[in-house]
């Protein structure tokens, strides 16, 4: 039972890690730009549906665990804990990143570079078109290709979006 929390728990942490890491490598290492970023958010994603799908649904996003409440795949208190868990890993990552880069102050943080409403309306509609896509292929003949689908829309979104507001799409990570 207490194995699909572990699995919400790693795989959110996974991608905070790696994938906001990415954007910290960018900033500090060497500059991989925006469709490297995309890739690494990709691959973060596709990755943790490989490793944790079987186990939790890889869901990683409160947004996504809600979707799976309100179609009855999850009770009351596995959407509860499911946020709690996917927060904490994404807290977790952060502070490890913040740990191995401390003089970084945004750590791919989410940001209003096109103002605070026009940042929130479009990471609401990023959002939306992700859990769309997992509702959509999930509950179709795809269903064995929700995961890629899932990352090929966080990749997709991170290129075309990243440069205007981070492209968090998870309000996990977002926190």
């Amino acid at each position: 039972m207490m194995k699909k929390y572990i699995a919400e728990f790693l795989g959110t942490f996974l991608l905070v890690l790696i994938g906001t890491g990415s954007v910290v490598f960018h900033e500090e290492v060497y500059e991989i730009g925006v469709l490297g970023i995309a890739i690494v958010f990709f691959a973060a994603v596709w990755l943790s549906a490989l490793i944790f799908g079987n186990i939790s649904g890889s869901h990683i996003n409160p947004a996504v665990s809600l979707m799976a409440y309100f179609k009855k795949e999850l009770s009351t208190k596995d959407f509860v804990l499911y946020v709690v868990v996917q927060t904490i890993g994404a807290f977790s990552a952060s502070l490890l990143l913040k740990v191995l880069s401390p003089e970084n102050k945004d750590l791919g943080a989410t940001f209003a570079k096109i103002g605070a409403m026009n940042t929130f309306f479009l990471e609401t509609a990023l959002t939306f078109v992700l859990v769309f896509g997992i509702l959509f292929t999930s509950s179709s003949k795809w269903s064995k290709y929700t995961g890629l689908v899932a990352a090929i829309i966080v990749g997709l979104e991170a290129y075309f979006a990243g440069p205007f507001t981070g492209a968090s799409m998870n309000p996990a990570r977002s926190i």
